[in-house]
């Protein structure tokens, strides 16, 4: 089984985003036996709580299910099970290295890197807007899945 683990500051928008897309591309090239998906928090504020009514609304506009979603917040022992641990922004990528403090086992990628945007993907929960950052993470899961396929010979 492959994991892969998204991740975001408060795991209400961007991260529980791209797990439901990420599962439903998964799905829908009937891999859900191969790839195991999920989705965390580099804080703890929202451990608990389901995803931001925004991200819900987004998700529902697209028929992409949000079932299952909850916040929680990354733990050491998710860089034990994980093999790709894919960040949102830049600050959430040296939030999950300090948190793990120890070498990189699991592939670390900051999602955007992985198209032609190279950049930070935006948090509506500041910026309202949902659908601009459903467009990008949406470009970023099918480039990740698209890589994980090579890589793990899944073509």
């Amino acid at each position: 089984m492959i994991n892969v683990l998204f991740v975001c500051l408060g795991n209400i928008c961007r991260s529980p985003m791209a797990e439901a897309l990420f599962r439903d591309l998964v799905k829908k090239e009937n891999l859900s036996d191969k790839i195991f998906v999920d989705s965390a928090a580099t804080s703890s504020w929202h451990t608990g709580s389901p995803p931001h009514k925004g991200t819900l609304e987004i998700l529902k506009k697209y028929n992409i299910s949000s079932d299952g979603l909850i916040g929680r917040q990354l733990t050491k022992e998710d860089f034990e099970k994980f093999d790709y641990i894919v960040g949102m922004d830049e600050s959430n990528m040296k939030n999950i290295t300090a948190i793990t403090n120890k070498a990189k086992r699991p592939q670390m990628i900051r999602l955007l890197d992985l198209t032609d945007h190279k950049k930070d993907v935006p948090d509506p929960y500041y910026t309202g807007d949902f659908q601009e950052t459903y467009q990008l993470v949406s470009e970023g899961c099918k480039a990740l899945l698209e890589k994980i396929r090579q890589e793990k010979n899944l073509i």
